[in-house]
């Protein structure tokens, strides 16, 4: 095994950052799931080079969830290779913001459909002789009498490929000249994901980067490739490795739980059930079941409206109900029944579709979608039956609760599996809520950036806690918080714990906030993009302004805001999520299996979590100064305080409103 020396980039280490390399070095030479918590600032992504070293010719792949974090391992690992040139890397995005081809519906379903018409008439062509499909007139014609709207064949991937003569019989598709030389330049000069499009031309950004990928080292993806089973197994056979050849590091680890649950989850709408109703009409001559389907699809609207009268937001609803009332007066006698005969409904359309150059989701596969993963909750109490009103009416919902047992496959199916974040603290909490008793090995950083270009305060007198939303004073001071941090000079951002606290605060504050421009985050993300540039750019102009915004919302992770971008964060409250049944229930269920940790597991610690996103736009790099504000009394108490980054909890100067402007007063001079 090398020494990782030989793969760090710089001249020396940052406190704490030679330690954090040699347990990964540990981990990539013994295997087994490591987790570390390593502030912005310690030089995480240089754990790469302990991966390098232990790689033993495996395979290393680095799961990220933004082009941001994406382009920041690009970047180590080209000042990797200027120690060591001879490292290969390259990076897949998804295929909705790689692939060039025109037409709607699902890009990784038109992309299958069409590379299997495309193959099939290559093939067919190549056994003539046309061994260049791309230069085949044959070939060129069809693909120009093509429905763009509704394509069959792909001329990108078809530019991908050629034809040689197999070694026994018959011809064998291999990729085209044209790009495995794109290939060779893409791993040697990499290109931006922003002009990979233009590099590529007219060969598939997708079929390149994946035939880059087999000859490379390292590969950077992006988390779906990752935690969607489907997805990840195409891949890894693509690429011709089998995970146990794999290490696997994940960026931003504090993202995988809401991650791999939402993939787990399925919603169906009342609209759903309209449009599956007139697919089943199409399809009762021709397909045995139809019509039997379509006389239960009343009773589940029925049940739909029915929600309607219910005064909450969101609620749980009973599946045995759910079962019992689609059931009755059906022609079946239990939901299995409907499910089977809905799954060979479903194939029968998607083959048929596909064969059309159609290449949406029917209607009819969510609905079976749907049915199939409600009858597993019955039996799995990680899933939760939900429904929520929305202006668009009722959305039934069958919700994973519980990404321990997906990421524990994962990462336990690979040679080793390291997760790492700057805000994965408590370490110990992620570890249980991630992995319950699983053994991992876990390391909690120290801040490596300079203790005095930063201020912590934290508020012992204001609450966004329900009962006190009324009260009078806790509102006014809350309010004089808001302006004597607005107060500030340079850019400064205010986080909430939802858009309506947002909002309210936001109509007291902004009268009373003078010579600041103000930006307030948008529910619709529409606009989202175009203000935050706009402050972002406020300082370059000599000006400033206040940003409004939701923890956990379009503005406060994943972003890097560098310098005088932003020169101060506060959080308004502790961000819990609002408390329901289905809130409640989910409480019960972490109960149940971690004891009296479970609550604070799923509700406080994410809440925390949040709040430590939000605050960590300030400072990110050694040279930013700025001042970090807790505005919510709760955060002082013993189990929310003890969760805390050490740093955090030795600097928070606690203060009331007064001795608040005080400090303020002091760090301004």
């Amino acid at each position: 095994m090398d020494s990782f020396d030989t793969f760090f980039p710089y001249s020396e280490y940052r406190p704490g950052q030679r330690h954090m390399l040699e347990v990964v070095a540990q981990v990539a030479q013994a295997g087994g799931i490591a987790m570390i918590d390593a502030p912005t600032g310690s030089g995480k992504s240089s754990v790469v080079a302990s991966l390098l070293a232990g790689r033993q010719k495996r395979k290393i792949v680095i799961a990220v969830r933004t082009v941001s974090q994406l382009t920041t391992f690009i970047r180590e690992l080209e000042l990797v290779k200027k120690k060591q040139p001879q490292l290969r890397t390259v990076y897949l995005v998804g295929k909705g913001s790689m692939c060039p081809l025109g037409g709607g519906g699902d890009v990784y379903r038109r992309c299958e459909g069409v590379k299997a018409f495309s193959s099939s008439l290559m093939r067919d062509r190549a056994e003539r002789g046309a061994l260049i499909p791309s230069k085949d007139p044959f070939v060129i014609q069809q693909i120009r009498r093509m429905d763009k709207e509704h394509p069959l064949l792909c001329p990108y991937y078809i530019n991908s490929k050629m034809f040689v003569q197999a070694e026994t019989v018959g011809v064998k598709m291999v990729p085209s000249t044209a790009l495995r030389s794109k290939a060779e330049k893409v791993i040697a000069h990499p290109v931006p994901p922003r002009e990979l499009s233009e590099f590529c031309g007219e060969i598939c950004p997708y079929e390149l980067m994946m035939h880059a990928a087999k000859n490379t080292d390292v590969v950077i993806l992006n988390y779906h490739h990752l935690f969607d089973r489907e997805i990840r197994e195409q891949l890894y056979a693509s690429l011709g490795v089998e995970p146990q050849d794999v290490l696997l590091l994940i960026d931003e680890a504090h993202n995988c739980g809401d991650v791999i649950t939402s993939i787990g989850s399925v919603t169906l709408e009342e609209r759903d059930l309209e449009q599956a109703s007139r697919e089943l009409s199409g399809m009762r001559k021709r397909y045995k079941g139809a019509e039997a389907v379509q006389h239960v699809l009343p009773r589940l609207t029925e049940f739909i409206r029915g929600l309607a009268n219910s005064a909450e937001a969101e609620d749980w609803f009973d599946p045995a109900i759910f079962d019992r009332m689609i059931v009755k007066e059906s022609l079946y006698k239990e939901m299995d029944e409907i499910v089977g005969d809905l799954i060979g409904l479903a194939e029968s359309v998607r083959e048929k579709n596909q064969k059309a150059g159609e290449f949406r989701e029917t209607a009819i596969e969510r609905l079976t979608e749907f049915l199939v993963r409600l009858s597993q909750s019955a039996t799995d109490p990680a899933y939760l039956t939900v429904y929520r009103k929305e202006e668009s009416g009722i959305t039934l919902e069958v919700r994973n609760i519980d990404p321990s047992a997906s990421l524990t496959e994962v990462c336990s199916l690979h040679a080793c599996a390291v997760l790492i974040s700057g805000t994965l603290s408590p370490v110990e909490s992620f570890r249980r809520y991630y992995f319950g008793d699983a053994k991992v090995t876990t390391l909690s950083l120290p801040n490596a950036f300079p203790r005095e270009n930063r201020l912590v305060a934290c508020a012992t007198d204001i609450t966004t806690a329900f009962s006190m939303r009324q009260n009078r004073e806790n509102t006014e001071k809350i309010t004089g918080y808001i302006r004597a941090f607005s107060a500030l000079k340079g850019n400064r951002a205010i986080y909430f714990p939802s858009y309506q606290i947002l909002e309210s605060f936001a109509r007291l504050a902004v009268p009373h906030i003078r010579g600041r421009k103000i930006y307030i985050e948008p529910r619709e993300a529409a606009s989202a993009g175009t203000a935050l540039s706009e402050f972002l750019s406020l300082p370059s102009r000599g000006e400033s302004g206040v940003l409004f915004a939701v923890c956990g919302g379009k503005w406060s992770e994943g972003l890097d805001y560098r310098g005088e971008m932003l020169n101060g964060a506060m959080v308004i409250g502790l961000p819990l999520a609002p408390f329901n049944r289905v809130r409640k229930m989910t409480i019960e269920y972490f109960r149940h299996k971690f004891g009296a940790e479970g609550e604070f597991l799923c509700y406080t610690l994410p809440a925390i979590n949040r709040s430590l996103q939000a605050l960590g736009r300030v400072l990110r790099t050694p040279e930013d100064r700025g001042v970090l504000v807790l505005g919510e009394k709760r955060f002082l108490e013993k189990r929310v305080k003890e969760a805390l980054p050490l740093w955090i909890r030795e600097e928070m100067i606690e203060c009331d409103a007064a001795k608040f402007r005080d400090v303020l007063a002091q760090w301004r001079s």
